[in-house]
């Protein structure tokens, strides 16, 4: 009975822990493009002037925008990519700032 208790409750934790363990570490790089296509994608931030640089996964934002608005939307974009452990926001808000032209 003890044996089948044990097999019944060993069974379970690897239920639960599956999800867990079969998620996928991403790489700086990865992280990187994933921050850069969200960031890109949002109408409100467009990605156009900021520079993001990760870290083992801590991400930090550098470059500036127009609106208080859009640093905090980007930091915001930014915590919710998979792997992003922090964020450091370092945008400055300029009043009239251009986006940088694309490479």
């Amino acid at each position: 009975m003890r044996l089948l208790t044990l097999i019944t409750v060993l069974g379970v934790l690897i239920v639960m822990a599956a999800p867990v363990l079969a998620q996928k570490v991403l790489t700086d790089d990865e992280i990187h493009d994933k921050v850069m296509q969200r960031l890109a994608a949002d109408r409100d931030v467009k990605g156009g002037g900021l520079d993001v640089n990760v870290k083992e996964g801590v991400v930090t934002l550098t470059g500036k925008v127009r609106e208080e608005k859009q640093k905090t939307k980007a930091e915001h974009i930014v915590r919710k990519v998979q792997g992003v452990k922090q964020v450091i926001n370092n945008l400055t808000v300029e009043f009239g700032a251009q986006a940088k032209p694309a490479k």
